[in-house]
């Protein structure tokens, strides 16, 4: 049987990314395996046809653990059987490189972010020089390249030469899911509910603005659900909030479970700031949540992800990621009874056309052609 590695160094039962590919190549009769980072409080990976497993590293940040996990996963793929094998991201693409080019197999790089210009990164030079150096060395030489935006891609583009496939990070289908409750999340009918999930709420991701925000505003109900490196200092500034008693915080779950609370609300927030090229250029994985889950998307002012909403008329961009100007957005769809109807039969609309069965095609059709290339070879 055909065999491929997808190699990732998130927790591999939130990375709907990851998980999205695996099942594609499940479907195509390959026999996948993942290879993931263990993590704290890992929730099983539940993917039917799959088979995943995790590489322990005695260190949960910093260069240690990248330095730790790279050598683990190199030494792990140096002993497997493949024909093909997916690094995601750049803190995974040099083990994949090295092996892949020992042994001749295929090798296709998934960037599902611009790393080296991510928020945190480009300020802290000796970091920034080694990745970047990095990316200068490996990224020319891998044959084949997806990536999750047009803007990202074109950067790709101006700097190496290459021309990366993009496929969007769009949602699989919800119609088999049933929401839950508003009750469950102690809103009240009259109440507008809004939620920010992510498995990356870290900083410059607009979550400290919008706690801020909630105290401006009346009738408006915050739920955050997920985790990253911002959720404390939420906590505890949601916790000094006048409004505490309306923000919510749930913890990490299985996708699924995540949807079925997005459903129950009535607009999803995406509120990335533009401090980095990443953030700025970034069509972020919640946004296609929302639209799956058939809520609006209430988004910050930039560029993949506020083009989308204007094309589609699927929710509004707020003027600024600052309290003031979220907390005006968030009261006028509150305050507008008329509004919401019509926004959410847009975004009904568009979920129509941002299928995951649409935008897999690409990527489909890629796997097939490097399976079938390296068959003939």
């Amino acid at each position: 049987m055909k065999k491929a590695v997808i190699a990732v160094i998130s927790d591999l039962s939130t990375d709907m990314r990851v998980r999205k590919l695996a099942l594609l190549m499940a479907e195509e009769g390959i026999d996948v395996t993942l290879i993931g980072r263990l993590s704290a409080c890992p929730l099983p990976p539940e993917i039917p046809g799959v088979k995943a497993t995790r590489i322990w590293v005695p260190f949960r940040k910093g260069p240690a653990m990248y330095l730790m996990f790279n050598l683990f996963l190199f030494f792990r793929l140096l002993f497997m059987r493949y024909r093909l094998c997916v690094a995601s991201d750049l803190d995974t693409l040099t083990p994949c490189y090295l092996v892949s080019w020992l042994f001749r197999r295929a090798l296709i790089y998934d960037s599902h972010e611009y790393f080296t210009g991510q928020y945190g990164l480009e300020e802290r030079r000796f970091k920034h020089f080694l990745w970047k150096s990095a990316e200068r060395f490996l990224v020319p030489r891998v044959k084949h390249m997806i990536t999750v935006s047009d803007s990202i891609a074109d950067l790709y583009r101006r700097e190496y030469g290459i021309n990366p496939l993009v496929v969007r990070n769009v949602a699989p289908d919800t119609g088999h899911l049933e929401p839950h409750r508003r009750s469950e999340l102690g809103a009240k009918d009259d109440e507008f509910l809004v939620v920010f999930q992510g498995s990356g709420i870290n900083p410059g991701r607009g979550g400290e603005e919008l706690v801020s925000a909630m105290a401006m505003t009346e009738g408006v109900r915050l739920i955050f659900i997920g985790s990253g490196d911002a959720m404390d200092l939420l906590r505890r500034s949601a916790a000094e909030s006048p409004a505490s008693d309306r923000i919510t915080f749930l913890p990490r779950m299985p996708w699924e479970e995540m949807i079925r609370y997005t459903m129950c609300c009535d607009a999803g927030l995406s509120a990335d700031t533009d401090t980095c090229t990443n953030q700025r250029y970034s069509l972020p994985n919640k946004f296609f949540d929302y639209i799956a889950a058939g809520i609006p998307a209430v988004v910050s002012p930039l560029p993949e992800v506020s083009a989308l909403v204007e094309y589609y008329g699927c929710g509004t961009v707020f003027e600024a990621v600052t309290p003031d100007a979220i907390a005006r957005e968030l009261q006028r769809l509150a305050d507008d009874p008329s509004l919401l109807p019509v926004l959410k039969e847009r975004t009904r609309a568009a979920r129509q056309e941002l299928t995951w069965e649409k935008e897999k095609l690409r990527e489909q059709e890629l796997i097939r052609n490097v399976i079938k290339s390296k068959s003939n070879k």
